[in-house]
């Protein structure tokens, strides 16, 4: 049991030995002096605290020997409380509380964020991609010093297990855009994928597969998309030796800092006032942005035609300078 979980327990010890002191001390003096509860609970607390005020009439031998009891057992009980108080605090638990109900409340406004489980080196490099990007995000992390290394660079964290429907509505995967489940244990990769499919049917989950068996699994689990860094990083080196420019170029373009030409996707909703037009009408006469492909039903269309109608769900990959793209996605 770590100290975070001991000490607080140490102080509802505390606080129950002194109540019952207090009580059992109260109770002594209404019986052998006959005092009201009152001056009773007053002569208790006096003692114990080693004030004084005088009692509130004269005592015989069994109260005197009585007070000398709640002085021994009260005095040492109202010092156990005070110390493991003053421990609590010094060690920073309040403090990690208040933080923690902080950190809460910033979740508790996000919306269309992503939900990132796991900060480990792959899900580092995802929290510094989505920073770049300007994206908002949360990451969930059971490890002390995972949260404390996400904590240190300024992301929102939360403390527990991401298969967990509480912590996964602590996050608040209602209003959340996506999940990316990068935790380095395949199993707990399914678990998290199928509570999140659960408690959010339409929600575009990514998740890391660390063997080549458990890609099928986290599919029929719900994941959207699988991703093996092994397997993405093998073919990336084949492809730089192969094809060192093409992917220099790819990588150029997917990077957020690159001012020339941006690769974004955008998707046509429900409810947009598109539905029914011609492709063409989204890019008048001088636009630069230009559509790669459509993604229609899960066929992807490369290069579709000018007069293809949109659809709602439709799904578009453009590409153009980054004014082009911004001025698109308002249109939209």
């Amino acid at each position: 049991m770590n100290e975070r979980t001991t000490l607080p327990r140490r102080l509802i010890v505390a606080a129950t030995l002194l109540v019952a002191v207090v009580a059992v001390g109260t109770a002594g003096y209404a019986v052998l002096e006959g005092w009201g509860v009152f001056d009773s609970f007053y002569m208790t607390v006096t003692t114990i605290t080693t004030v004084g005020g005088g009692e509130p009439s004269s005592m015989d031998t069994a109260g005197k020997w009585w007070t000398i009891g709640v002085v021994a057992f009260g005095f040492g009980v109202l010092t156990y409380t005070v110390l493991a108080l003053v421990a609590y605090v010094i060690e920073g638990h309040l403090g990690a509380q208040f933080l923690e109900r902080r950190m809460r409340g910033r979740v508790a406004r996000m919306r269309d964020h992503f939900i990132l489980c796991g900060f480990g080196r792959v899900g580092g490099e995802i929290a510094r991609d989505f920073t770049t990007e300007k994206i908002p995000f949360v990451v969930i992390d059971i490890k002390p010093e995972s949260l404390e290394r996400a904590a240190a660079q300024g992301f929102p964290v939360m403390s527990g297990n991401a298969a967990d429907v509480g912590t996964l509505q602590a996050a608040g995967i209602e209003r959340a855009r996506g999940l990316v489940t990068a935790i380095d244990n395949d199993a707990d990769n399914i678990y998290v994928t199928l509570s999140a499919r659960v408690l959010k049917p339409d929600l575009f989950i990514v998740a890391r597969a660390n063997a080549a068996d458990a890609e099928r699994k986290l599919a029929l689990a719900g994941a959207n998309r699988v991703i093996s860094p092994y397997t993405i990083g093998g073919r990336r080196m084949a492809s730089l030796a192969m094809r060192p420019t093409a992917v220099e170029f790819v990588d150029t373009v997917l990077s957020a800092d690159n001012g020339q030409l941006l690769l974004e996707d955008l998707r046509i909703k429900p409810e947009s006032s598109w539905i029914g037009r011609a492709l063409v009408e989204l890019f008048p006469d001088g636009d630069e942005a230009f559509v790669l492909a459509l993604k229609r039903g899960g066929e992807m269309r490369f290069r579709p035609a000018s007069d293809t109608p949109l659809v709602a769900g439709d799904e578009l990959v453009v590409a153009g300078p980054p004014p082009a793209i911004q001025a698109l996605e308002q249109r939209l």
